[in-house]
């Protein structure tokens, strides 16, 4: 038998065995942001998909991306999924971070008064401008990525505020302290009901782009096989939700407060990207923005942050057990483009 058989054969019996729960559960603390966009977590820990892959997830919850970051480079969290900003970020000034997944991409917006919006159309209107965002957000880069295409110093010829998370900066937009605000789902929902215009959204502005990367140490990742197995229960997450909308929604809703039509039209949103994998084009993609925008300084070579083997394996394990199921089938035919160093 061929090497890379005997490879895929072992992790197919070690998730076998995982499942049929003969196994020691792993205990992992896995970090997410309480978003529709996270509901991968909110599936597999409610509905057992980590407990089948041998795992014992305690899911710890952060406000925003750099403070979950942090807590990663700290060593205080095994996995997290924070932003793709804070993970470049941190690795540009040297932290030991790998990119072994995905749990979301796309899905922010800029937004206005309805008094504003005759005047803020476009990225090229906020010159002169006071906006909020959240710092290291996703969108946050996308706009100051954006606003370098338009020639608009963002250092200089605006004023942009960081503040803690999306409903602060609905607040300072609704009560006029600043002129446009970046949220992500699902506030640019919540956004919407509570009178705000939506101007732009970030797909716009950057097709494409990543949003919540997966991230661990390099220390975490010498685990043996325990990130195969976190990322098997991942997309067993993402086929789940693409399947049963009724039981995703209601795992999300113990994880996110809001409003269940929200939570609905926030997941299954058509400006949500819910693939599971690392994207290494679209992070390469995105790093060249942030690099160009001066977010970060671009003398590190990207391509080491990335670690594909944990990603290939659990979706190569996943389509030998099932290997009629159309939806994995699907998955192995995008991987090698989407994740091409």
């Amino acid at each position: 038998m061929h090497p890379s058989r005997i490879a895929r054969a072992g992790i197919l019996a070690l998730s076998l065995f995982a499942a049929t729960g003969l196994a020691q559960a792993e205990s992992l603390k896995v970090g997410y942001l309480p978003v529709t966009g996270h509901a991968k977590f909110f599936v597999a820990k409610e509905y057992g998909l980590f407990k089948q892959e041998g795992l014992d997830v305690e899911l710890v919850e952060f406000q925003n991306s750099a403070d979950g970051l942090n807590a990663v480079t700290a060593g205080k969290l095994d996995v997290g999924a924070f932003g793709t900003t804070a993970p470049l970020a941190h690795y540009a000034k040297g932290a030991d971070l790998k990119v072994i997944g995905g749990i979301m991409g796309l899905d922010a917006a800029l937004v206005v008064t309805p008094e504003k919006a005759a005047s803020i159309r476009s990225i090229s209107d906020l010159r002169g401008r006071k906006v909020a965002t959240v710092r290291l957000a996703t969108g946050d880069a996308v706009l100051r990525g954006a606003l370098k295409d338009e020639k608009i110093d963002w250092k200089n010829d605006l004023k942009i505020f960081e503040l803690k998370n999306p409903p602060a900066v609905i607040e300072a937009v609704k009560s006029g302290q600043v002129d446009a605000g970046v949220v992500w789902g699902p506030h640019d929902i919540r956004a919407e009901r509570q009178g705000l215009k939506i101007v732009v959204r970030s797909s716009e502005l950057q097709p494409g782009h990543p949003c919540c990367r997966i991230v661990v140490t390099s220390d975490k990742l010498k685990q043996g096989d325990t990130h195969v197995r976190f990322l098997r229960a991942i997309l067993k997450a993402e086929k789940f939700t693409a399947e049963k909308k009724k039981e995703t929604i209601d795992a999300i809703q113990k994880y996110v407060k809001l409003d269940r039509d929200i939570l609905e039209q926030g997941f299954y949103s058509p400006f949500l990207d819910q693939s599971s994998d690392p994207n290494v084009q679209g992070t390469q993609k995105f790093w060249t923005t942030l690099v160009s925008s001066e977010v970060v300084e671009g003398a590190r070579p990207l391509a080491p942050i990335f670690e594909l083997t944990p990603y290939r394996k659990a979706l190569e394990s996943l389509a030998q057990e099932n290997p009629r199921e159309a939806f994995w089938q699907t998955r192995l035919k995008s991987e090698p483009t989407r994740n091409r160093l």
